[in-house]
C-alpha cells in the first residue's frame, strides 16, 4: 500500500510544482502490484488547487490512466475544471444525520469527561447542520470557554441568534402578529447579529417548524427571496422587516382561503 498509494492534501500542496514533481513522478514509477490493481493518487481538498495545477493534473491523468487511478475529494465540484470532471465518475455524499452526529458527540463527551446538558447537545447539532467537524469544534470551544455545554453557552460561542427566539418570531408570523414578530427581530438586530446570521437561522428553524406543508413551502420561498436580496447587498433591517410582513401576508391569505 505504501508503494502503490500517494495521498496529498491539495489545500496545502496546491501548486503546479506538486503535480509536476510528486504526482507525475509517482505516476511514472513502476510498482509491482497484483493483476488488475492500479496505483492510486488520492487528492483531498482538490477544489483548492490552482487552475494551472488542475490543467497539469489533467494531462497527467490522460497519459498514465492505464497504470494509475485518481481519486479527488472536494467540497465544491464546480471549482474543478470541466476536463477533469469529464474524466471522473461523480459521487455525491449527503450530510450525515443528526442521530449520527449525536452518537459521536456522546462518545466524545464520555471519553473527555465533558459536562453537558441535553439542550446543549441539541444546540451543537443545530449549529453544525450535518457537519461533523463543525459539531466537534463547537463542542470543544464551548467546553474550553465555559466548562459546561448548555444551549446558552453554545450560542454564545457560535454567536448565532437563539433558535427559540427565531421560533417565536415565526410563530407570530403564522398568527399574523407582525408587531410581536418585529419586536423579536429588532432585539436580534440590536444584539449585533448580521442579516446573514438572522436569515440563516430563520431558514433553519422554518425547515423544522410545525406548520402545514404548503404554508412551510411558501414561507421558505419568501425567506429564500429575502436571502437572495441580502447576498446581493440589500442587507438592512427594512429588508428583514419586509420579509416578516410577507410571511404574515402568506398566513393571512391562507386563512382567508380556508
Amino acid at each position: 500500500m505504501k508503494e502503490g498509494v500517494l495521498e496529498l492534501n491539495a489545500s496545502n500542496e496546491r501548486g503546479i510544482d506538486v503535480v509536476r514533481n510528486r504526482i507525475k513522478l509517482f505516476a511514472q514509477k513502476k510498482v509491482t502490484l497484483p493483476p488488475g490493481r492500479h496505483k492510486i493518487v488520492i487528492l483531498d481538498e482538490a477544489d483548492s488547487m490552482t487552475s494551472a495545477a488542475q490543467e497539469a493534473l489533467r494531462r497527467t491523468m490522460e497519459i498514465y490512466s492505464k497504470t494509475t487511478r485518481f481519486a479527488l475529494a472536494c467540497n465544491s465540484s464546480d471549482k474543478i475544471i470541466e476536463p477533469i470532471q469529464s474524466r471522473c465518475t461523480m459521487l455525491r455524499y449527503s450530510r450525515i444525520t443528526d442521530a449520527q452526529v449525536l452518537r459521536r458527540l456522546l462518545d466524545i463527551c464520555e471519553a473527555e469527561s465533558v459536562v453537558k446538558t441535553d439542550d446543549g447537545l441539541e444546540a451543537v447539532i443545530f449549529t453544525a447542520q450535518g457537519d461533523m467537524r463543525q459539531a466537534i469544534n463547537n463542542l470543544q470551544s464551548t467546553h474550553q470557554g465555559y466548562g459546561i455545554v448548555n444551549s446558552a453557552n453554545v450560542f454564545k460561542v457560535c454567536d448565532e441568534p437563539h433558535p427559540l427566539l427565531v421560533k417565536d418570531m415565526i410563530k407570530h408570523c403564522t398568527s399574523e402578529d407582525i408587531d410581536e414578530a418585529y419586536k423579536i427581530l429588532h432585539s436580534l438586530w440590536k444584539l449585533g447579529y448580521s442579516p446573514e446570521d438572522i436569515i440563516n437561522n430563520v431558514r433553519k428553524v422554518c425547515q423544522t417548524f410545525d406548520m402545514p406543508e404548503y404554508k412551510k413551502l411558501l414561507f421558505l420561498k419568501e425567506i429564500g427571496y429575502t436571502h437572495l436580496r441580502i447576498t446581493q447587498g440589500v442587507n438592512s433591517l427594512l429588508q428583514l422587516s419586509g420579509m416578516l410582513a410577507r410571511l404574515c401576508r402568506v398566513s393571512a391569505a391562507k386563512s382567508m382561503t380556508q
